[in-house]
């Protein structure tokens, strides 16, 4: 054999010693116990928007979705899918077998990538105003989120899932309950329901305020259901700024929106929005809930 094939034949045997190395250590270190999934779930990640944003979205489908083929559904925008889309997905099962909600899709909007600092990044969309000590470049981008679900996001859903565009919930918590606001007053006509499970009305001063004080004398049209929440536990001002917003909206009467608001008792900032989403969806499905009050007798 010559000295060049026998170099070849070390360097092959070389190659296949690191590689069953390399898959012993994965089987070694790897969990014997398979990963946990979402039933009936997808991710779809979105190319990269013109600001840089790159988006994935969750998306759950109902139960009937595989055999009813002709059937189109309502569908929930809910942000921060990276906490709130596991939430939504566990308690709709429940409420739809009580029928008091329709069957609908679940989209999470999240961010591509792992590893990922989602307290840092959602300030960026979720706030109509920088806040915190930040800036344009890291908050206080808002109206760029909600132009590219409008014109990005909610036309992916409806071109490329059986959604009915007639019926669409936007809903979100925090920061996300605020942008959820802010989009009630920015473009009321894009969803027929919104719930803002403890909005951060207080961010900017409550710049939020002085928003709806805009829209409510510029004399558009406010055709929506509108479900606000807080918790009972909250920190004193944040928890203030909720109710302040409760009583300006208590107050306007805006002829054709269908108002609720709720303090959660005993609960505080991130927990009470369990209570919050199965009060917020039940509102907000109420026109289409298959039936309303206490269990018929079957």
């Amino acid at each position: 054999m010559s000295l060049k094939n026998i170099a070849c034949s070390a360097a092959m045997a070389v190659t296949l010693l690191l590689a069953s190395a390399s898959i012993a250590a994965a089987q070694s270190s790897a969990s014997p116990y398979p990963a946990h999934t979402i039933w009936n779930s997808q991710l779809r990640v979105l190319p990269p928007t013109p600001l840089g944003r790159h988006y994935q979205l969750h998306i759950g489908l109902p139960g009937s979705y595989s055999t009813e083929t002709a059937r189109r559904y309502p569908v929930v925008y809910v942000t921060d899918a990276y906490w709130d889309f596991q939430k939504l997905d566990a308690m709709r099962g429940s409420m739809v077998y009580d029928r008091v909600v329709p069957e609908f899709i679940i989209v999470g909007i999240g961010y591509a990538g792992e590893n990922l600092n989602f307290d840092s990044m959602r300030g960026w969309e979720l706030a109509p105003v920088p806040f915190g000590g930040g800036d344009a470049r890291t908050t206080g981008h808002a109206a760029d989120f909600l132009s590219t679900i409008e014109s990005e996001i909610v036309p992916f859903v409806e071109r490329e899932y059986r959604a009915d565009p007639s019926y669409r919930v936007l809903a979100g918590a925090s920061l996300g309950g605020l942008f959820t606001l802010y989009a009630l007053f920015t473009t009321p006509e894009l969803f027929q329901a919104y719930i803002a499970a403890t909005p951060a009305v207080v961010v900017g001063d409550n710049w939020l305020l002085g928003y709806e004080e805009k829209f409510a004398t510029s004399g558009r049209p406010l055709k929506a259901r509108l479900h606000v929440s807080g918790g009972g536990n909250e920190a004193p001002e944040f928890l203030g700024g909720i109710l302040k917003f409760n009583q300006r909206i208590s107050s306007r009467h805006y002829p054709g929106l269908a108002y609720e608001f709720r303090i959660v008792d005993g609960e505080r900032h991130a927990s009470m929005e369990f209570e919050a989403y199965v009060r917020g969806l039940r509102f907000a499905f109420e026109p289409l809930a298959p039936e309303k009050g206490p269990t018929p007798e079957r």
